[in-house]
């Protein structure tokens, strides 16, 4: 009785606060309920995660950022399987930039998308692998890998007049680097008026921050998730409209 009355006359934003916590919480724990660790060590080690009703194995390398599943990885792989029909990727033509380890563009796939995973040329052996390994026979279209090293060689490697996405999808690609310029072409070439970017992003410097504000020079940004537990942010941009900019 007394802890009803104490919440009753809870002051109305506190209570929301509150309620937002332990929504961040729950939903934060089912996310990482998806990961597992294999029973039965085997001579090459692997990761395992559960999505789109799947085992997925991922092989990583400790020696390398890129080759390691993030916890944005895995914010952005839940979004895309709960939020499978108001952004559907079915038929649909999506890259992944900084895929690393392939798990978000593998998830992407056995939605039934038509994916290219690209990363830097010494990553892509491991994200082959992974995405070979997790997409074959599984999948409506097989997903390519294919190197792209942010602002290197766009208009040879990704002309725009054959290639058109209809989605982005980023996870962790902001973080202690000095190409955030780079990144931020790249996304400019990549992008069509139409395509949608869905990133995911853990806030650690300042200089996370400072690319958000840059970011918005160029797209319009919305805030779709957030995960305070974890620092994360859930972000869908699209392109600003030239003549309104």
């Amino acid at each position: 009785m007394e802890t009803s009355v104490k919440s009753s006359l809870m002051d109305p934003e506190v209570q929301g606060e509150a309620e937002e916590e332990r929504d961040d919480t729950r939903v934060v724990r089912e996310i990482m309920a998806r990961c597992f660790i294999p029973a039965v060590v085997t001579t090459i080690s692997w990761e395992g995660f559960h999505f789109v009703g799947h085992e997925i194995r991922i092989k990583e390398a400790t020696d390398c950022y890129g080759a390691v599943v993030w916890p944005s990885a895995l914010v952005l792989c839940y979004f895309l399987e709960k939020n499978a029909k108001q952004y559907n990727m079915v038929d649909k033509n999506v890259i992944e930039i900084g895929a690393g380890t392939g798990l978000v563009s593998i998830v992407a796939s056995l939605l039934g998308a038509r994916v290219t995973a690209t990363d830097l040329p010494e990553l892509l052996g491991n994200l082959q692998y992974n995405v070979s390994r997790n997409t074959k026979l599984k999948c409506k279209h097989l997903p390519q890998v294919k190197e792209l090293s942010w602002g290197v060689a766009l208009h040879e490697n990704f002309p725009r007049s054959s290639h058109n996405f209809d989605y982005i999808l980023a996870a962790d690609v902001v973080y202690a680097h000095p190409f955030l310029e780079e990144l931020l072409v790249t996304f400019d070439h990549l992008c069509r008026e139409t395509t949608i970017i869905l990133w995911a992003m853990k806030f650690r410097l300042e200089k996370e921050n400072k690319f958000v504000d840059r970011f918005q020079e160029l797209f319009d940004l919305e805030e779709i998730s957030s995960f305070p537990s974890l620092n994360i942010k859930l972000y869908k941009a699209m392109k600003k409209n030239r003549r309104s900019a």
